[in-house]
C-alpha cells in the first residue's frame, strides 16, 4: 500500500467516525449501554436474570409500538391514540376469549379493531385534511371509550379454553427469551428492510421531507397516509395482545399515557418531529433506554414519580440535539 493510500484509509476513517459521533442513535445506545454497565455496579439486582428477562419483556411491548410511531412520525404526522388502541386491542381479545372463542379467531378481530382505529385516523387526516394531533386526541378518547363499553369497564382475567395459550404467547419464554421480544426482533427487521428497500418506505420518508413536492410526482399520498396510520394502529393491536396475556388480566386503564413514553422513544431514538426522519433500531434503542431508566428508579429507590422528569428531559435533549445536527450540516 503507497503513502497515498495510507492517507486516503486515515481520511475515510476519520470520515466515518466523525459521521458516527454525530449520529443521535450512535449516543443513545452509548448511554443506555452506560446506564446498564452502571447500575450493574451500583445494585445486585439489575444483572440478575429475572430482572434482565423484565427489562427485555418491558421494554418489547414499547418498542413494538414505537416502531409504528416513528413511521407516522417519519411521515409528518403524530398518532396520540396508540394508548387507546392498546386497550380496545387487549379488551376485545379478553371478551371474545371470555365467551369461549379460541385464539387463533379473538386475536384477527383484536388486531381488526385497533386497524379501524387506524382506517379512521388515516380517512379524516388524509381525505379530510384534518390535523393529526386533533384527530388522534379525538379517537383516542373514541376507542378507550368503546374499551369501556365492551367491558363495562370490568376488569377480565378468565380468558376460556385458550387461557393457558394466551398467557404462554403474552407473558411466557421460550430459551430464556421473552416472547415479546421475539415478536419485537421480528418486526424491527421487517420495518428496516421496509424502510430502506421498499418504495413504500422512501414515499413515507418522501412525504415527511416535503408532501408537496411528492405530490407533484404523483404518488398516492392520500392512501399512503392512511397505511401508515393503520400501520401505527397494527402495532398497538399486537402489543395490546401481548399485554393482555403478560398481565393476565385487562382493565380499562390498560395503555393509559402510554402515548408520551412512545413518542419519547421514538424522538429519542432519532425520529424528526419534522417528519422526514426516523429508523426501526432507533425506536428499538430509545425504547430500551426509556426502561433501563424506569428500572433504575426503582431498584435505586427513586421515586417513580420522577419518571416523567426523566423522560421530558431526554425528549428535549434529543430535539435540542437534532436542531443542532441540523444548523451545523
Amino acid at each position: 500500500m503507497t503513502t497515498m493510500d495510507h492517507v486516503i484509509s486515515r481520511s475515510q476513517h476519520r470520515n466515518w467516525v466523525s459521521k458516527l459521533a454525530t449520529q443521535q442513535l450512535f449516543w443513545v445506545f452509548v448511554a443506555a449501554i452506560a446506564a446498564c454497565l452502571a447500575l450493574s455496579l451500583m445494585t445486585d439486582t439489575f444483572a440478575s436474570e429475572r430482572n434482565l428477562f423484565n427489562v427485555a419483556r418491558n421494554f418489547a411491548f414499547v418498542g413494538i409500538i414505537a416502531i409504528g410511531m416513528t413511521v407516522v412520525i417519519a411521515s409528518g404526522g403524530i398518532d396520540l391514540s396508540v394508548g387507546s388502541s392498546v386497550v380496545l386491542s387487549a379488551m376485545v381479545i379478553s371478551v371474545l376469549m371470555a365467551g369461549g372463542m379460541s385464539f387463533w379467531l379473538a386475536a384477527p378481530m383484536a388486531i381488526g379493531a385497533a386497524l379501524l382505529v387506524g382506517l379512521v385516523n388515516g380517512v379524516l387526516i388524509a381525505y379530510g385534511g384534518m390535523p393529526p394531533f386533533v384527530i388522534t386526541l379525538g379517537t383516542l378518547s373514541a376507542a378507550r371509550s368503546l374499551a369501556m363499553v365492551l367491558s363495562d369497564n370490568k376488569m377480565i382475567w378468565e380468558f376460556g379454553p385458550d387461557h393457558d395459550l394466551l398467557l404462554w404467547i403474552g407473558g411466557g419464554s421460550t430459551l430464556g427469551i421473552p416472547h415479546p421480544l421475539y415478536a419485537l426482533a421480528l418486526l424491527t427487521v421487517v420495518m428496516s428492510l421496509a424502510l430502506k428497500w421498499t418504495r413504500w418506505g422512501q414515499h413515507v420518508y418522501a412525504i415527511g421531507s416535503n408532501e408537496s413536492a411528492v405530490r407533484l410526482t404523483g404518488i398516492p399520498v392520500k392512501r399512503l397516509k392512511v397505511s401508515i396510520y393503520m400501520f401505527s394502529a397494527f402495532t398497538a393491536g399486537v402489543a395490546g395482545i401481548l399485554m393482555a396475556g403478560w398481565l393476565g388480566s385487562v382493565t380499562t386503564n390498560l395503555g393509559q399515557a402510554l402515548e408520551l413514553t412512545v413518542i419519547a422513544a421514538a424522538v429519542i431514538g432519532g425520529a424528526n418531529l419534522a417528519g422526514g426522519e426516523g429508523t426501526a433500531i432507533g425506536a428499538v434503542v430509545g425504547a430500551l433506554l426509556i426502561e433501563v431508566i424506569r428500572n433504575s428508579l426503582i431498584l435505586l429507590g427513586i421515586s417513580t414519580f420522577w419518571q416523567g422528569m426523566f423522560i421530558g428531559t431526554f425528549i428535549i435533549i434529543a430535539v435540542a440535539f437534532d436542531r443542532i445536527r441540523h444548523f451545523r450540516s
